[in-house]
């Protein structure tokens, strides 16, 4: 047993702990839990904990369904909005097959490999999203929601409900060892921003899924409703997962040189080069709903065309100004996640196509430095910038072509994402709409 078990194995016995819940992902990013006794704590670590693999989205096909989750014991941290009744404490887990192989379907494992993959490049990934939810007051399942306030961005609301919900969310956050940055109310009513502060890719990964959890959990203890889907409401901004990146070389941050433009080095401009080459390609695992499209093309600043810019936010890939003198803190941000991606494979595809620009030296392409939103549809073919995917079925076209897609989930979740958008999409295509009923039942 290492330090790290041990340590878990004292804290537990120390805060009295009751429950342990092992955690982790489906295909799509659902957080699944199971609880176990303290007592079987030690078993978890040595053998793990078998469960049906079959029974969860994605994960295994029928026939090789027995698999095992191992808990992460860097990962333990007291769940704080249990109290002190009865201390619970998380974990996430790392899924393998009976014969301890890595479960090729387990998002974290493949988020895991790329990031070995950059190692062995000589690169650590360092990510910082910026986290948009909107709060809704309690309503009946379809009905158009109402949001807790009509405030805008930066808008300061004495009393109101989403200060109380940002302090309550932040501190909880810190309870669990997630530091936070910044947090404020966003452009549309009742939407809130909170950003994380950087951390490595799967350390960032996790503490997303984290986050996403306490503010529900908060939600449910202040009598509101909130909510990542990514367009809930029409004519009102959608809700991003805007991730600032940058590779690190030992403690050289390998984005920033003094001398280039932008301070942005030649490898931070092939790892752009590779997220615009490929953006259209992995659009269905950043924007992976029907909705999404409707966040991508609704207006409202979402990047609806590839492209990137100096401090340009109509453009796909922002260089951020970094602080005078702090090279360390050069990056790029990619303003085409929405809230409601799984984190997982969203950064694995993204460092891969990273990783591809600079495997393959890519040239970056010219810096747009218009609005791109206010050009019209001939100005932006003249200058190149192609449209990203404007709906499901052609996020699913684009990524059934993709080498890089296919070689960074896997075969198994390769054709799990596929099936299971495409399955969506027939879905969404046989609804009859109230738009329909409205503008055509009466007079056709």
């Amino acid at each position: 047993m290492d330090k790290q078990q041990d340590f878990v194995l004292r804290t537990i016995e120390e805060r009295g702990v009751k429950f342990v819940r092992l955690w982790f992902t489906d295909v799509v990013g659902t957080l699944k839990s199971v609880a176990i006794a303290p007592a079987e704590v030690e078993g978890a670590f040595s053998e793990g904990i078998g469960f049906d693999g079959s029974a969860i989205e994605g994960l295994t096909r029928i026939h090789e369904s027995d698999l095992l989750a191992h808990p992460d014991p860097t990962t333990f941290q007291l769940l704080p909005w249990r109290g002190d009744v009865d201390p619970t404490a998380r974990m996430f887990c790392d899924l393998t097959t009976p014969d301890g192989q890595p479960a090729v379907s387990d998002p974290r494992n493949v988020l895991k490999r790329t990031l070995s993959k950059a190692a062995d490049a000589g690169f650590t990934f360092y990510t910082h999203p910026e986290m948009e939810f909107y709060l809704f007051k309690p309503g009946k399942r379809g009905e158009v929601p109402v949001p807790v306030d009509s405030a805008g961005y930066f808008d300061n609301v004495p009393g109101g409900t989403a200060h109380d919900f940002r302090r309550r969310a932040v501190r909880m956050l810190e309870d669990l060892g997630i530091s936070v940055e910044y947090s404020h109310h966003e452009g549309g009513p009742g939407q809130n921003e909170i950003d994380l502060r950087y951390a490595d890719g799967l350390t960032m990964a996790d503490n997303i899924m984290t986050f996403r959890t306490v503010v529900k959990e908060v939600a449910i203890e202040q009598g509101v409703h909130a909510t990542f889907m990514p367009k809930p409401l029409a004519g009102e901004p959608g809700s991003g997962m805007h991730t600032h990146m940058s590779l690190f070389e030992g403690d050289t941050n390998a984005f920033y040189d003094e001398t280039a433009p932008h301070q942005l080095s030649q490898t931070g401009r092939h790892f752009v080069a590779g997220l615009l080459r490929h953006s259209d390609e992995i659009s269905l695992v950043l924007n992976q709903f029907v909705n999404s499209y409707k966040r991508v093309w609704g207006g409202d600043e979402a990047p609806s065309y590839i492209a990137w810019g100096h401090n340009n936010r109509s453009a796909l890939i922002r260089v951020p100004m970094h602080k005078p003198g702090k090279g360390q803190s050069a990056r790029v941000e990619h303003r085409g996640v929405d809230s409601a991606a799984n984190p997982y494979l969203s950064y694995a595809l993204m460092l891969a196509a990273g990783l591809k620009g600079i495997e393959d030296e890519y040239e970056l392409p010219p810096e747009a430095e218009d609005n791109i939103w206010a050009l019209s549809s001939a100005e932006r073919r003249a200058l190149g910038y192609r449209p990203l995917p404007s709906s499901l079925d052609h996020a699913i076209a684009r990524m059934e072509e993709s080498e890089l897609v296919a070689e960074t989930l896997g075969e198994q979740v390769f054709s799990y994402v596929l099936a299971n958008k495409r399955r969506e999409f027939e879905e969404y295509r046989e609804q009859v709409t109230s738009l329909e009923l409205k503008t055509t039942f009466d007079i056709i």
